[in-house]
């Protein structure tokens, strides 16, 4: 598996609503993006959020950041700051 992580600061709650609000309207991810999974994580005293995007395979992930690079940064839940793609190599659950 492999995903995307990307970090965004000056987040806040209304914004994080709206976007959590918008991605489950939606039923999957936006057209052309061939993704797993997501998750969605958020510091509201930090204003800071964390989104893991999932893909099955690097090539899935490589085209999904074309379309992600390239949306609105309204469509954001705050500035951008970093973006890795990362190769899962370890999964643990309790």
């Amino acid at each position: 598996m492999f995903v995307r992580v990307v970090r965004f600061t000056g987040v806040t709650e209304e914004t994080m609503g709206s976007v959590v609000n918008r991605v489950r309207d939606s039923g999957g991810p936006p057209p052309g993006v061939d993704s797993s999974g997501i998750k969605l994580l958020f510091d509201a005293a930090a204003g800071t959020a964390v989104v893991l995007q999932e893909f099955g395979s690097a090539e899935a992930m490589e085209e999904a950041a074309k379309i992600f690079d390239a949306m609105d940064t309204g469509d954001t839940p705050g500035t951008r700051v970093s973006v890795d793609a990362c190769e899962l190599r370890l999964e643990m659950s309790a």
